[in-house]
């Protein structure tokens, strides 16, 4: 990356590969306002393009891997009829969360001669099993999937819950009803982000002790999960801090912020183990949304004000920490020390 181009990743507008498929960059303006956390709709249209290129690719990789399954070849063809004939449809099946782990690991298992499903591939052309939500606030419309019985589920590393009943769906639609109603009317910015790029909720059982959880997976673009807390703001909050892994886990495809996870470890605030730098890094990105979701909070007023105060200030002082740390890690790409500064900024800049 030149430190004084436009581009942070290398890119040729309107280019394509031998593939087809566009090739994707960053500009700098939009690379800026990802790493503040403020790229908003627009942002996530350039990063939902690049994940659709990234799983356009796995399947292409797929048939050129096991060109002599039958069942593949079949679903793959209807797979760029539909691109040809259906764009909206054909997006909305590479887009689904659990294609792109589904395909990697049918990548690797074809590599090692194993049997895997490939023929699993037409069941993502059919609609997901989870019921569509549509949630509306001041105009601004967000349409989640509840993801509670899906066969092909990523491992959030929590215990899924589900498959739910009707009583128990209908306190999950009342719940992220009330949290829309939050993200819209107290941090809009944010609220657009999630209704450009989260597609999926899928419940989780909340920790042994009660306490409420939530995760993201870096290969399932997309998706949030969640438990379903008592407060609707911590589930308004768990979509900002989890949308926010998920959109940098989308960065990470098209612009490389760190080497490779090596032994080096280092102290985050929030945990009380060391973490590689790739994970700092993540858990400081979402951390400077948690900062700015409690700064707006707080400005807000009203009986949870002086709560929020107190959480903005722990977390941004948890962040600011974070962030240093990386800066002076030695593991950061110039595009990544470029972001983590921009971070940091950014976090300085709430307590102004």
């Amino acid at each position: 990356m030149a430190g004084t181009g436009e581009v942070v990743a290398a890119w040729v507008p309107g280019a394509r590969g031998a593939d087809g498929l566009p090739r994707h960059g960053v500009d700098r303006g939009t690379f800026r306002a990802i790493a503040g956390a403020r790229g908003g709709a627009e942002a996530v249209r350039l990063l939902r393009a690049g994940q659709l290129s990234k799983r356009a690719l796995l399947l292409l990789a797929l048939r050129r891997a096991v060109p002599e399954h039958e069942g593949y070849r079949e679903a793959y063809g209807r797979v760029r009829a539909l691109q040809r004939e259906d764009r909206e449809r054909w997006e909305e099946a590479l887009l689904r969360p659990e294609l792109d782990a589904w395909a990697a690991d049918c990548l690797r298992g074809a590599a090692a001669g194993e049997d895997v499903p490939l023929g699993e591939l037409g069941e993502f052309l059919r609609p997901g099993p989870g019921p569509v939500l549509t949630l509306e606030c001041d105009g601004l419309r967000w349409a989640p999937s509840v993801d509670h019985c899906g066969p092909r589920r990523v491992d959030y590393g929590r215990p899924p819950a589900g498959p739910l009943d009707g009583a128990e769906l209908a306190l999950w639609k009342r719940g992220l009803a009330e949290a829309w109603d939050i993200l819209v009317r107290r941090h809009r910015r944010y609220a657009q982000a999630v209704a450009a790029c989260v597609t999926t909720v899928v419940p989780l059982r909340p920790a042994p002790g009660g306490e409420a959880v939530s995760a993201a997976a870096r290969r399932a673009y997309g998706a949030v999960a969640a438990s379903l807390p008592g407060d609707p703001v911590l589930l308004a909050l768990a979509l900002v801090h989890e949308f926010l892994h998920v959109q940098l886990g989308a960065l990470l495809d098209l612009v490389p912020l760190h080497r490779p996870n090596g032994p080096a470890v280092h102290h985050a605030p929030w945990r009380p183990d060391l973490r590689p730098a790739g994970a700092l890094l993540q858990g400081a990105y979402a951390h400077l949304g948690v900062a700015d979701f409690w700064r707006a909070e707080a400005a807000a007023g009203g009986r949870g004000a002086e709560r929020a105060y107190g959480e903005f200030v722990r977390w941004r002082a948890h962040t600011l920490s974070a962030g240093e740390t990386l800066l002076g890690c030695g593991e950061l790409t110039v595009s990544g020390v470029e972001f983590t500064e921009e971070l940091v900024r950014t976090v300085r800049g709430l307590g102004e």
